[in-house]
């Protein structure tokens, strides 16, 4: 893999953590989870609430320069959508979305270690080679 791909990690996590956390991005009510975020620098962002500031942002400058609009306000309508992504959360390393993949390796392996501890369910490791990622629709479509 080329070098200059950089790279997220999601968690995936319990409704009932999931509320918690969306109000919590350091993750203070889980003292595993605060602990790797803690030593990282690191905080989490609810995917559902990161597409809803996405489709309101668009919505107030212009959904013209926002070629997800359409796919991500359909998404975060969509009830089974919409659940799933409540659950979802995304790593912010020192406040960015995507980071290295030094950092990335040691996040993914210190929160795998964690799966099954209070409400996590799995960990999800994504990165910015287009190849491996859905690219936005073409407008019209």
């Amino acid at each position: 893999m080329n070098d200059t791909w950089l790279f997220q990690i999601r968690i995936s996590v319990s409704a009932e953590l999931a509320a918690s956390l969306r109000d919590d991005p350091t993750c203070t009510v889980h003292d595993p989870l605060h602990d790797v975020m803690r030593r990282h620098n690191a905080s989490v962002k609810c995917q559902f609430d990161a597409f809803a500031d996405y489709v309101s942002e668009a919505q107030r400058l212009g959904t013209e320069k926002y070629p997800l609009y359409q796919w991500t306000k359909d998404t975060i309508e969509n009830p089974e959508k919409k659940a799933k992504y409540l659950q979802s959360f995304t790593v912010y390393v020192d406040g960015k979305e995507v980071y290295g993949k030094d950092i990335a390796d040691l996040l993914q392996a210190e929160l795998s270690a964690l799966i099954g501890n209070a409400g996590i369910r799995s960990v999800i490791r994504f990165d910015t080679n287009p190849a491996n990622n859905p690219q936005p629709p073409a407008r019209g479509q």
